[in-house]
């Protein structure tokens, strides 16, 4: 039998909030590492600064799938 309530999701709108900050953040890493002007990438923007922002990019993720969704009134 199918649930015919829309509002019943596994994620509550601040989990995607944050979900979405999450994929913002890694984006703006991935872009760092494009940006960087060394060969193959291997400057400051390639190997150090791009990967920590990613990182940081993916432990907010997590942090947005174990997020208990508030139950709103």
């Amino acid at each position: 039998m199918e649930n015919k309530n829309p509002t019943n999701l596994s994620f509550g709108k601040r989990n995607y909030q944050i979900m979405l900050l999450g994929l913002l953040v890694m984006a703006v890493g991935f872009i760092l590492m494009a940006m960087d002007s060394e060969p193959y990438g291997y400057g400051f923007l390639g190997l150090t600064l791009g990967p920590i922002v990613l990182v940081i990019g993916f432990i907010i993720q997590f942090f947005a799938i174990l997020a208990k969704p508030r139950k709103d009134v």
